[in-house]
């Protein structure tokens, strides 16, 4: 049975946040040409010294032929082994495993080195030319399918016996295809074990992907049960206590506050619904949904709030989208929670060199919070920054003069 693996993993989910499993997307195609999947940073050693071997080797192959009679030269047999010699090198170029050429080129360039060969076997049978069949074999076993590497090799070893036969070297050719022919089985095998390597590894990503997927969706689910239908019952609850406290004629007060609370249910509600489409592959929000947060705090807070956004908006990776959208949202909370301020600015400024949020409350009596109080208690603070840590950006929290100011600085 030919092993012929192709393996895709992908997912058409939204970007997930820093903290979250990211999706996995990558598809790779083994069996028909041979690559090494990823980057340098994941080739192994043994690589690198066989690249390192197969550079010395080239140049002792140069070296010897230029001092092997005949020497290359403009005229007589000379002239043959320049021409076999320039081929010879072409073609080694034309081959390089780390070049970006496509397969065409590089079988190009391996019929150029058995045909550069095969004329410095012809011109200087004393030469070096036995290297091509092992040079030969290393790259069709390496960067070809089975097919096209046996008919490159097999054509090697047929036009450098005829060439030696010829020569009366025939012996010559014979050992070097006993000698070679081990290398191109040992290499297809090394080949063929790293392709049952990658997808072995592709699989466990795969299926690591799909616990990650399963994972969710259980999360949503629970959250969906859960949560959002404690919540829709809450909301229901403090609307018929509004109603009756309303009906019965209760105080002012506290009708308003059961309609604040009411209303915090309702926005919990929300949120835990975002959240679940979060979990789901559902676009998360960001900087575009910072006006109707603003309105809705100085709906709901009766404080005037305003957004100010500065420098030209630009796209920002999901991330940094959702951390500033969290960090507004949070800082709002909390001045609603624990200030009584007389206004609060949203300011949003795209900065050359990084993405700056700052939210600042102001009061008429000072700062709601303690000047001596340790900024960032609380772990509303401690999440935001930690969001800002991990994309490498930076949280402070602090009381000012007449209020509290929150400022997220992301780098661009």
């Amino acid at each position: 049975m030919r092993f012929h693996p192709r393996v895709e993993i992908g997912s058409t989910r939204a970007p997930m946040t820093t903290r979250d499993a990211r999706p996995i997307v990558c598809r790779v195609r083994l069996g028909r040409g041979f690559f090494y999947s990823g980057n340098d940073e994941r080739t192994p050693p043994e690589v690198w010294i066989l690249r390192t071997i197969g550079g010395a080797f080239v140049v002792l192959f140069v070296v010897k032929t230029l001092t092997t009679d005949p020497k290359p030269a403009l005229h007589g047999d000379g002239l043959g082994v320049l021409l076999g010699l320039i081929g010879f090198t072409v073609g080694v170029v034309l081959t390089n495993p780390r070049s970006k050429a496509r397969e065409p080129r590089r079988t190009g360039g391996l019929l150029l080195v058995i045909a550069s060969s095969a004329v410095l076997a012809g011109f200087q049978p004393d030469g070096v030319w036995q290297a091509c069949p092992y040079f030969v074999a290393i790259v069709g076993a390496v960067r070809f399918d089975w097919k096209r590497g046996v008919a490159i090799y097999g054509l090697s070893l047929v036009a450098l016996t005829i060439v030696a036969a010829a020569n009366g070297r025939a012996d010559d050719a014979l050992n070097v295809a006993i000698g070679s022919i081990p290398w191109f089985l040992v290499l297809r095998l090394m080949r063929r074990m790293r392709e049952y390597g990658e997808a072995l590894e592709l699989s466990q990503e795969a299926e690591a992907a799909a616990a990650a997927d399963a994972e969710r969706g259980r999360v949503a689910r629970e959250m969906h049960d859960v949560l959002a239908h404690s919540l829709s019952a809450l909301a229901l609850q403090l609307e018929s206590a509004r109603l009756v406290a309303r009906d019965r004629g209760a105080d002012p007060e506290v009708v308003d506050s059961i309609d604040r609370a009411h209303h915090q249910a309702v926005e919990g509600l929300e949120e835990a619904r975002r959240a679940i489409g979060a979990l789901r592959g559902d676009a998360l929000p960001g900087p575009e949904r910072l006006p109707a947060l603003v309105e809705a705090f100085e709906e709901q807070s009766g404080v005037h709030a305003r957004l100010e956004t500065v420098g030209r908006p630009r796209s920002l990776p999901t991330d940094a989208s959702l951390a500033l959208y969290r960090t507004a949202q949070e800082a709002l909370t909390n001045i609603r929670r624990h200030a009584v301020p007389d206004s609060v600015t949203v300011r949003l400024e795209y900065r050359d060199d990084a993405t700056v949020l700052a939210v600042e409350d102001v009061a008429s009596q000072g700062p709601a919070i303690p000047v001596g109080a340790p900024a960032g208690a609380g772990y509303g603070l401690t999440g935001m920054r930690e969001r800002a840590e991990l994309l490498d950006g930076r949280l402070t929290a602090e009381p000012t003069a007449r209020g509290f100011r929150v400022e997220l600085w992301l780098p661009r």
